[in-house]
């Protein structure tokens, strides 16, 4: 699946485990959701 290429492809960049890079992803990713205001539908 493409998820799991990227994830492993990202794993490989950041020179980590495949699970340490899905933990980071999600942290950023938690991250920028709050940044943008925590809205679950964002106004085009």
């Amino acid at each position: 699946m493409k998820i799991t290429e990227d994830v492993r492809k990202y794993a490989a960049e950041q020179g980590i485990a495949e699970e340490e890079a899905l933990k980071k992803g999600m942290e950023e990713k938690s991250k920028e959701f709050v940044e943008k205001g925590a809205e679950v539908y964002a106004k085009a």
